[in-house]
C-alpha cells in the first residue's frame, strides 16, 4: 500500500497499488515461459517449499497472512521476547562450552568476551573433582556456571556450592545452573535417574535467587535427527514432567517453573530457527498460565550451535554455518548463546577456533549492533505465520506425548526414537539426493584439502536416542576414499567425456565433477580415458549433442576399456549407457554403487 510520508511527499503517488491477483497473473506468465501451466493460487504452490512437520514456506506473505497478536516485548505470551528492552545494551549472555580442561582456557574466554560458563562434568568431560581448578582464578559472583553433569549431577553441585561458600560468594549474587536433567540423561544414555535428589537441590537452591536447579536439554532429540516441532514438543514434555515433580515435593507452581532453564538448537535456516525460540517462550507461557502460575514470566533460553549441522570435511565452512546460527538466535530472543567452536565435530578444539567462537557473538553485538533492536524479526508476516504454524505443530507433537503418558513414557516404550527416526529418514534422502545441500561436502567438495586433526574428545554418554551428523553418509564414503588413497597412492577415478564445444559441455562437466568428488571420487577431464587411470566415464553434452554422439560416444569408450558408462542428464535410454546422473538423482547410492564396482573396500 502507498504510505503518505509526515510532509506529505509521496514518492510512490503516481503509482498504483499492486494487488495479490496482479502478482500472482505475472508470475504465471513467468512460469509458463518455463512449461509450467499453473493459474491462481497453484501459482503459489508452485513457488512453496515444504518443511518438516508439515509446515510449507510461500513466496510472498501480506497482511492476508495474518497470526494471532505476539504481544510486546517482556509481556505475556513473550513471543516477541522476554524483558520490555530485548537484549539492550549488553547483547545476550556469551556461554562457552568446556568439556576438558586445559589451563588458563576458562579464564582466557572470560577475559576475551565470554560472560559465563558451560562446564560438562563427569562422564565425557571434566572430573568433578577438579571443578575447583577448572574455576581457578575466576570471580565467581560475576562469572554465572551452568553444571552438565548427567548421573554426577548431585556431586556436582555439591562441589559448586561448597565452591561458592568457601570463596565467600554471597547467595544472592550466585548466577546459573546446576544442570539438572533426568530425562535429558535419559535420552542420551537409555539409563532412569531418581529424581528424589533432584528435588532435594531444587529445595536448596531456593536459597540463591539467581540459581536454577534444572535444564531441559532438547539437543538429545535434536541431535537424534527430530524436527523444530519435536524438539519443542519433546522440551515442553519433559518441562511438565518436571513441573509435576518439583510441585509433588513441595514447591508451588511460580516456584517450580523458576528453577527451570531450556536449552535449544540453532540452526543455519535463521527463519526456522527465529520461529522456533519465539515460539518456545509462547508454548511456555501457556503451560505456565494452565498450571497456576501465570506471572511465571518469560522462558529463559540457552541456545546451542547445532552439532548436527557441523561438517567435518572442509571444516572452516562451519564457521559461516555457526555465524547465521548465532545472529538467528540472537534475533529469535536467546537468553544466551553457546556457539561451538568450527572443529567441534573433529574433537576438542584449539585456542584459535574457540576464539574464533566467542568472537562470532562479540562481533554480532558490537559491530553488527544485532541486539540494539527489540525483536528484531516482529511484524514480519513470515517470521509471524512460521512462528504461529510452528507453535501449533509442536503443541500437538507435546499433547501427542501427554496422551501417551508423557515424557519418561515414551522414552522407555520407543516411541519417541521411532518418531525421530522416522523424521531423520526423511531428511536423509533430501541429504542424499542433495536437496539439502552441504557446502564442502555435497556440494563443492575439496579432494585435496589437508585433513584438519584434533585431539581427540572424551566420548559423550551413549546408548539412548542415537547421535546424527547430516555430513554421515558422505563422510563414510569419502573414508572409503582416503582409505583407497592411504593403500594405492592414488583416488579412484572416474573420466569425464566431454562432447563437442566447451559452451555445450561444461555445466553438465562440472556439475558431474562436483557430485562425483562428494563421494571421495576424483575426475579426470583431457587426454583419451586409456590414460586416466579411470575404469567408468561420464558422458557430458547437451542434449541435443547427446542425442546426435552419446550412442557413438559411449561405444568408444567402452572399447577402450570403460567398464561403465554414465551420462550426465535425465534417463532417456540412449544406447550404451548405464547410468544417469542428474540434479535429483540418488547421490549416495550412486556415489556407493560406484565405488563398490570400483573395487573400494568399507
Amino acid at each position: 500500500m502507498t504510505v503518505l510520508p509526515d510532509d506529505g511527499l509521496s514518492l510512490a503517488a503516481e503509482f498504483p497499488d499492486a494487488t495479490h491477483e496482479q502478482w500472482q497473473r505475472l508470475v504465471e506468465g513467468v512460469l509458463r515461459k518455463s512449461g509450467k501451466e499453473v493459474s491462481g493460487a497453484a501459482v503459489e504452490d508452485a513457488l512453496s517449499t515444504t518443511l518438516e512437520d508439515g509446515l510449507r514456506t510461500r513466496p510472498l506473505y501480506t497482511p492476508r497472512d495474518a497470526a494471532p497478536d505476539p504481544g510486546l516485548p517482556g509481556f505475556a505470551p513473550f513471543t516477541r521476547g522476554g524483558r520490555p528492552v530485548g537484549n539492550t545494551p549488553g547483547g545476550w549472555d556469551v556461554r562457552q562450552r568446556h568439556a576438558a580442561l586445559f589451563d588458563g582456557s576458562v579464564l582466557a574466554d572470560l577475559e576475551n568476551g565470554v560472560t559465563s560458563l558451560w562446564l560438562v562434568l563427569g562422564e565425557g568431560g571434566i572430573p568433578v573433582a577438579d571443578l575447583g581448578r577448572a574455576l581457578d582464578g575466576v570471580y565467581l559472583d560475576l562469572a554465572p556456571v551452568v553444571l552438565d553433569a548427567g548421573a554426577d549431577t548431585e556431586a556436582a553441585a555439591d562441589a559448586l556450592l561448597k565452591l561458592y561458600e568457601e570463596r565467600g560468594v554471597a547467595p544472592e549474587d550466585v548466577r546459573g545452573g546446576l544442570g539438572a536433567d533426568p530425562l535429558g540423561y535419559e535420552a542420551r544414555t537409555g539409563t532412569p535417574l531418581d529424581f528424589a535428589p533432584v528435588a532435594a537441590l531444587a529445595a536448596r537452591a531456593g536459597a540463591y535467587p539467581g540459581l536454577r536447579t534444572l535444564t531441559v536439554d532438547a539437543l538429545p532429540y535434536h541431535e537424534a535427527g527430530g524436527s523444530a516441532a519435536q524438539e519443542l514438543g519433546a522440551s515442553l514434555a519433559t518441562a511438565v514432567a518436571y513441573l509435576r515433580e518439583l510441585t509433588e515435593a513441595g514447591l508451588s507452581a511460580e516456584q517450580a517453573t523458576a528453577q527451570i532453564e531450556f536449552r535449544y538448537a540453532a540452526t543455519a535456516d535463521q527463519f526456522l530457527t527465529i520461529a522456533k525460540l519465539r515460539a518456545a517462550r509462547r508454548l511456555w507461557a501457556r503451560v505456565a498460565e494452565v498450571c497456576g502460575a501465570p506471572g511465571a514470566g518469560a522462558q529463559v533460553q540457552h541456545a546451542v550451535t547445532s552439532p548436527v549441522m557441523m561438517s567435518r570435511r572442509d571444516p572452516w565452512v562451519n564457521m559461516l554455518r555457526t555465524t547465521v546460527a548465532t545472529l538467528a538466535a540472537g534475533v529469535g530472543g536467546a537468553d544466551s548463546v553457546t556457539v561451538l567452536p568450527f572443529d567441534h565435530a573433529l574433537g576438542l578444539p584449539d585456542a584459535f577456533a574457540r576464539r574464533i567462537a566467542r568472537n562470532t557473538s562479540t562481533i554480532l553485538v558490537e559491530e553488527s549492533h544485532l541486539a540494539r533492536v527489540v525483536d528484531p524479526a516482529g511484524g514480519s508476516w513470515y517470521v509471524e505465520r512460521l512462528t504461529d504454524e510452528l507453535a501449533h505443530a509442536a503443541w500437538e507433537f507435546f499433547r501427542s506425548i501427554e496422551r501417551d503418558g508423557g515424557q519418561a513414557a515414551v522414552l522407555r516404550s520407543g516411541r519417541l526414537g521411532d518418531d525421530l527416526a522416522r523424521t531423520w529418514a526423511e531428511r536423509s534422502a533430501k541429504l542424499a539426493k542433495r536437496r539439502e545441500p552441504i557446502t564442502g561436502v555435497s556440494e563443492f567438495p575439496f579432494l585435496n584439502e589437508k585433513p584438519v586433526h584434533r585431539e581427540p574428545a572424551p566420548e559423550p554418554p551413549s546408548g539412548g536416542l542415537p547421535r546424527v551428523r547430516r555430513d554421515e553418509a558422505y563422510e563414510a564414503l569419502r573414508a572409503r576414499s582416503d582409505a583407497h588413497l592411504a593403500a594405492t597412492g592414488a583416488r579412484p577415478r572416474i573420466f569425464l567425456a566431454t562432447l563437442g564445444p566447451a559452451a555445450e559441455h561444461t555445466a553438465r562437466a562440472s556439475f558431474a565433477a562436483n557430485l562425483f568428488q562428494a563421494g571421495g571420487i576424483e575426475p579426470v577431464t583431457g587426454g583419451n580415458f586409456e590414460e586416466s587411470g579411470a575404469t567408468e566415464a561420464v558422458l557430458c553434452s547437451s542434449d541435443a549433442r547427446y542425442a546426435e554422439e552419446a550412442a557413438q560416444a559411449a561405444e568408444a569408450l567402452r572399447a577402450a576399456g570403460a567398464r561403465q558408462i554414465h551420462l550426465a542428464g535425465r534417463p532417456a535410454g540412449y544406447a550404451g549407457v548405464d547410468h544417469y546422473v542428474f540434479a535429483g538423482c540418488d547421490a549416495v547410492a550412486v556415489l556407493t554403487a560406484t565405488l563398490d564396482r570400483i573395487g573400494v573396500s568399507w
